[in-house]
Order: structure tokens, then sequence, then C-alpha cells
């Protein structure tokens, strides 16, 4: 008998078993890394379809909002022009007064004929422009307001109380709460 075959514990059988080992688990292993690789995959084909979705809707977001901004400026150019429109065809009925109050005045001697037709057609101006939502900002005997009046003189008096409007020395007007121009305003001053 040999030596060889009676060893139940041969170095051979032992290399054998580990060569069949790691085969087996090569090729568990390269299972493994095509399964990961598929899932890799098919995870990137999700994210890439996620990714296009939600470019695509920033896309038309922005074509959206694109188009808003256009129509906004548009109907700002609309009503700013149509307001001019509305204002000048206004004054266009004051002016036609103005044109025949001329006509009518070339033979009159009697200023106080020229007097009431002057103050007709500024009665006529000063509604129409009020009709456009002019106001006049109301001054003398109100107490002095920065936001309505512009003081260009003070003068010491004992007759009102300190900081009220005497005299008005130009008028001015507000259109809502805007003031277009402040009322130049004389205001009462301590003595």
């Amino acid at each position: 008998m040999s030596n060889k075959n009676s060893n139940p514990f041969s170095n051979e059988d032992i290399v054998k078993e580990e060569a069949n080992v790691e085969e087996e688990n090569s090729q568990e292993s390269q299972e493994n890394k095509e399964e990961i690789k598929e899932e890799s995959q098919n995870t990137d084909n999700e994210l890439q379809k996620k990714f296009d979705a939600l470019n695509q809707q920033y896309v038309r977001l922005a074509a959206d909002f694109d188009n808003f901004r256009k129509r906004q400026e548009q109907e700002k150019e609309s009503l700013l022009k149509f307001g001019t429109e509305n204002a000048l065809t206004k004054l266009i009925e004051v002016l036609d007064n103005f044109e025949r109050a001329n006509k009518a005045l070339e033979n009159v001697d009697d200023c106080e004929k020229v007097k009431e037709s002057f103050n007709l057609i500024q009665k006529q101006v000063f509604d129409t422009l009020s009709s456009l939502g002019l106001e006049e900002i109301k001054a003398v005997g109100e107490e002095f307001d920065p936001n309505f009046h512009e003081a260009v003189m003070q003068t010491p008096t004992s007759e009102h109380p300190e900081h009220t409007v005497i005299a008005e020395l130009r008028k001015g007007y507000k259109m809502g709460d805007k003031v277009l121009r402040p009322t130049m305003v004389n205001v009462a001053a301590a003595q």
C-alpha cells in the first residue's frame, strides 16, 4: 500500500475542494455583480426619467412665466394708452369751448360777459379733470402736513394756532392718495 492512498486527508483533495469553493464563490460573486449592475441601471433609468420630467416641467414653467410677463407688459401699455386717450378726448371738448368763447368774444365789449364765459370754461376744465380723478388739496385753515403741503413762508401770528396754514400761494392736486403737486402754503408760527 502506498502512503498516498491511505491518507484520508490528502492535500490534493483539500486543494480541489478549495478550488471548487473558490469557483462557486467566483460564480456567485459574478452573479451578484451582474444583479447589482442591473439594479444600478434600473435606478439610473428611473432617475433619468424623473430628471427629464422635471426638466420638461421647468421649461414649460419658464415659458409660461415669459408669456405672463409679456402679457402684463402689453396690458400695462394698453391701460396707459387708453387712459391718455380718454383724458385727451375729454379735454378736446374743453378746447372746443375755448374756441367758441374766443369767437363769441370778438364783438363783445361787456367785461361781465367775458368774465362769465371764462368762469364757465374754467369750471368745465376742473370738472373734466375731476372726472379723471384729480382732486384739489385743501389747505387754508388745515394743520400743516408735509405730505400735502410745501411751506414756503412762515408768518408769526397770534390770530391762528401754530402750524396752521394761513394762506395758499399755489394750489396743490392729488389723484387718489398720490400727490401730483403739493400746495404751496404760508404757515402760522408762534410770535
